[in-house]
C-alpha cells in the first residue's frame, strides 16, 4: 500500500518537491534533541574506572631519603651540628639573622608546625636574599639542638639539606 502511494506521488511529482524542502532544512545539520531523539532505548557500556597506580608510602619515604642522601653526601648518623645560640631559639623572631655554615639567612616566620601533645615540632621560615631561595629550619621544642634539620625549597618540595654549624 506505501509503495503504491509513493509511485503515485512520483507520478504527480510531489516527492521531489518534498526531498528539496527537507535537504535546506537540514542543511544545517541536525540539533541536539533531533539527533538524540531516539536514543531512549540505547544502553551505553558503563565507562572504565581509571587505573591508579598504587604508591606505597613506604617506597616514596624511601626514595626521598636516597635522593636526600645523594644530594648531601652524609648519612643522618654523621649529623652532628655545632651550635652557638645567643639566646634560646624559641625566641628567634622575623628579621633575626642565622648563620648556617657561614652563609647568613634572615627569619621570616617562626611557627608550630606540628603539636604532638608533649612536644611540639616548629618551624622557623628563612630566606637567602641574594640567592633568592627560602629555607626552613625544624626543631623539637623540648631537644632542640639533637633535632635541628634544615631544609631547601626547591619548586613545591622542602628537601633536607646537611649543615654542620648554626648559630643565632
Amino acid at each position: 500500500m506505501v509503495v503504491k502511494k509513493k509511485q503515485a506521488k512520483a507520478k504527480m511529482g510531489i516527492t521531489h518537491k518534498v526531498r528539496e524542502e527537507k535537504e535546506e532544512e537540514n542543511e544545517g545539520g541536525l540539533d541536539l534533541d533531533d539527533a538524540f531523539s531516539d536514543d531512549e532505548d540505547v544502553e551505553y557500556a558503563e565507562s572504565k574506572p581509571k587505573k591508579k597506580k598504587a604508591v606505597d608510602e613506604e617506597e616514596l619515604e624511601e626514595e626521598l631519603d636516597k635522593i636526600e642522601e645523594k644530594m648531601n653526601g652524609k648519612n643522618e648518623e654523621e649529623s652532628n651540628h655545632q651550635v652557638k645560640a645567643s639566646k634560646p631559639m624559641s625566641k628567634v623572631k622575623k628579621g633575626d639573622k642565622v648563620t648556617i655554615d657561614g652563609k647568613q639567612y634572615e627569619v621570616d616566620s617562626h611557627y608550630c608546625l606540628i603539636d604532638h601533645g608533649s612536644t611540639k615540632e616548629m618551624a622557623v621560615e628563612m630566606f637567602d636574599a641574594k640567592a633568592d631561595k627560602d629555607y626552613q629550619l625544624r626543631y623539637f621544642d623540648d631537644q632542640v639542638e639533637g633535632t635541628l634539620e634544615l631544609y631547601e625549597l626547591q619548586e613545591i618540595l622542602y628537601i633536607k639539606k646537611h649543615f654542620v654549624k648554626i648559630s643565632w
